[in-house]
């Protein structure tokens, strides 16, 4: 569950990334302290963002923090700042709930595995806990799971209805009042009441977005396996698709501009600046591939779709024990396929094999830190409204 907003370092930067993951781990590790291990793995990069706006318009010590985390895999065995409180918990809280809902989507749709009667119960089973975990968390937070729960209700009965000619918002509507009411909350538990609007609006929307570009992508393997999709169902354009998708992304952009934050750098480019990606992703909109060094010559390490300089050898190897011990812990996580990660034995620091991602640093807002100390938006004419 990755989530539509999937940021690249490169786009971050080193301050933003370390933000980030500090909110990635805090997730997980608020899932694992509340519900066990096997809560971890519904650990998602959309549901961070609560942890991100909670953080972002808190005081200094309100809502969320960061502690010291001990070594883990995906960090190379290292320790790390995490965040964690009561944003994290909210995260988790809406992570468990929703995953819940996807368990048993799936275990209707009789997916895979899941169509095996014993499997299928047992993953009922699951889905029924998280949904108890998830309500007991969101309690605690002040948070009622309830409208998340009764939205995943009517999303079923609103599909078993819909067909060509129904619109497309008709469908997404339970979608976008679930995040609505999450994004909402965070204003509560960081002390800006004032802020819950502009955020219902902001997640509202979000929701709508999220609906949509998991439609589009899904579209052509829902069609080959016969599986319901809602574009498909209610004869939605690819084109009207991508005009709601677009006019969403605007409507963030705009809500967030009338919420109040204490330090919103990371949230507004999450928000701001990857949703667009998201969207080219998801239609298939290409975009020029980064590289590390601008100046270097075509083809040479560092340059623009050039190889990454190799780092020189580290003499302090791991053993063949403690290495697969590792090796293993990455496995069972996306690290090796999407992260940045010391390798197992000899240490040297590497990409995931599908980290070669298609962003853009050639673009007006994407070649600095532009939602940072620079500043730089403020000074371009893309119209990011920074």
């Amino acid at each position: 569950m990755f989530g539509i907003v999937r940021p690249c370092r490169h786009r971050l930067g080193e301050k933003l990334t370390a933000q980030w993951t500090a909110h990635l781990c805090g997730l997980c590790l608020a899932l694992r302290g509340d519900h066990g291990q096997l809560a971890r793995i519904v650990t998602n990069y959309d549901g961070l963002l609560i942890s991100v706006l909670t953080e972002a318009q808190a005081d200094r010590g309100g809502g969320t923090g960061r502690r010291t985390a001990g070594p883990c895999p995906l960090r190379g065995m290292r320790t790390a700042s995490v965040a964690h409180g009561e944003g994290a918990r909210l995260a988790a809280a809406v992570s468990l709930v929703l995953a819940s809902a996807k368990v048993r989507d799936h275990v209707a749709d009789g997916d895979g595995l899941l169509a095996r009667r014993p499997v299928a119960l047992a993953a009922r089973r699951v889905a029924a806990g998280w949904d108890r975990a998830g309500a007991r968390t969101g309690s605690e937070v002040g948070f009622d799971t309830a409208v998340l729960v009764d939205a995943v209700d009517r999303q079923t009965g609103i599909e078993s209805l819909a067909g060509p000619g129904t619109p497309i918002l008709t469908v997404t509507e339970p979608t976008e009042t679930a995040t609505a009411a999450a994004f909402a909350h965070t204003a509560v538990l960081a002390g800006r009441p004032h802020n819950a609007a502009p955020l219902a609006e902001a997640g509202r929307l979000f929701g709508r977005l999220a609906h949509l570009l998991d439609a589009v992508e899904d579209r052509e393997a829902d069609a080959a396996s016969g599986a319901w999709n809602p574009l498909t169902a209610t004869g939605t354009s690819l084109d009207e698709a991508r005009r709601l998708a677009d006019d969403a992304v605007h409507g963030i952009r705009l809500a967030l501009r009338e919420a109040e934050f204490t330090d919103g750098s990371l949230a507004h480019r999450l928000l701001v600046h990857e949703l667009p990606n998201s969207v080219r992703r998801a239609f298939g909109t290409p975009s020029c591939a980064h590289g590390s060094h601008p100046y270097a010559p075509p083809g040479a390490p560092g340059a623009p779709g050039g190889p990454t300089p190799p780092e020189p050898p580290r003499r302090d190897r791991r053993g063949l024990l403690a290495g697969c011990a590792v090796w293993l812990g990455l496995a069972c996580t996306c690290q090796l396929c999407c992260g940045t990660y010391e390798d197992p034995w000899t240490r040297e620091r590497k990409e995931g094999c599908l980290n070669n991602c298609d962003c853009d640093c050639c673009e007006c807002c994407e070649c600095c830190n532009c939602c940072g100390e620079d500043g730089c938006c403020s000074g371009c004419d893309c119209g990011c409204d920074c």
